[in-house]
């Protein structure tokens, strides 16, 4: 039951985020989600939309939802945007996850780090260092990320027993990458146009 849960919330929140704002304040913006959350329940081949999605995408890490939840809440008006260094600390965060996993489980490399996330002893000491320099960072959300995964893992939260499957799944591995190139290609964009200004006398 859990599990559908988690579907439908998945499902609310990526529509949520996926259809324009239609210029509402914040109460019109919370009517909207409330929408998206009861179209997942709308029947389709004998399961529920949300549970259709979930069919094809499996459920999303618990940060991933996370992620969700917090930029719907900022899109409602509830929430103020992360500042420019803290997100970008998080796309490098979990982009950094996903290259370390994702490779080796295409078969890429001969080290099989999914593994580790069955006994994840050393993991949680080195996300537990992680997580204690986004406290020192002020970076609230990846505390609450990492700290939520965690308990999330050790209370069984999800049918998977694998902790990696907690912290990142493909879509937040795409879109941190995506955005770490869309970052670095305006960064770069920046500095071309700053070299060809005239010099002014």
């Amino acid at each position: 039951m859990l599990e559908l849960w988690q579907a439908h919330l998945t499902f609310a929140l990526l529509l949520f985020l996926l259809i324009p704002g239609f210029g509402l304040l914040s109460g019109g913006r919370s009517l909207v989600l409330l929408g998206c959350l009861l179209i997942g329940f709308v029947p389709l081949a004998g399961l529920s939309l949300a549970a259709y999605v979930r069919s094809f995408t499996d459920d999303l890490a618990i940060t991933t939802l996370l992620a969700l939840l917090f930029a719907s809440l900022v899109r409602i008006g509830l929430l103020a945007r992360l500042k420019a260094p803290q997100g970008l600390q998080l796309l490098l965060l979990f982009g950094l996850l996903a290259l370390f996993l994702y490779p080796a489980t295409l078969g890429l490399t001969a080290s099989d780090p999914y593994r580790l996330g069955y006994s994840p002893r050393s993991l949680l000491v080195v996300l537990a260092l992680v997580a204690l320099a986004l406290l020192l960072a002020r970076n609230w959300l990846g505390v609450w990320m990492l700290g939520l995964a965690t308990l999330a893992f050790s209370l069984g939260l999800k049918s998977s027993g694998n902790y990696w499957d907690y912290l990142i799944d493909p879509l937040l591995a795409l879109y941190c990458w995506g955005a770490l190139i869309w970052h670095a290609v305006i960064r770069l964009g920046l500095r071309q146009r700053k070299t060809q200004l005239p010099m002014r006398l």
